[in-house]
């Protein structure tokens, strides 16, 4: 079973913020992601879920199902830093639409690195 390990995590607001400022962008109806070239040429994923998404119990299942998601999809991830945004239309969403969508946003997006 491949977990998700603290090297594979954005956890610091400057990556964070380098992402939102040099990154690209690819919109979904309950997503935004951004991914750049990451300083460490390896996968690196984080999430935001803000209150604005829901309570802190909707949050938490959201940021559950998109890290089980990259749990089970780590092929769809290029090397690159990617940070991962919940609309408010997202806290409605059930695991396998959560997959569908981002699962398309992320062929999208390797159709596009090419």
């Amino acid at each position: 079973m491949t977990g998700f390990p603290r090297d594979e995590r954005l956890l610091k607001r400057r990556d964070f913020l380098r992402i939102s400022g040099q990154g690209n962008k690819i919109h979904t109806s309950s997503f935004i992601i951004l991914w750049t070239e990451s300083p460490v040429s390896a996968v690196r994923i984080g999430i935001t879920v803000s209150g604005k998404v829901g309570n802190a119990v909707t949050r938490n299942r959201l940021k559950r199902l998109i890290r089980e998601f990259y749990r089970q999809n780590k092929s769809l991830f290029g090397p690159a830093d990617y940070a991962i945004i919940a609309r408010q239309s997202a806290a409605r969403l059930g695991f396998s639409e959560v997959c569908q969508e981002l699962g398309r946003a992320l062929h999208r997006l390797q159709k596009l690195q090419c």
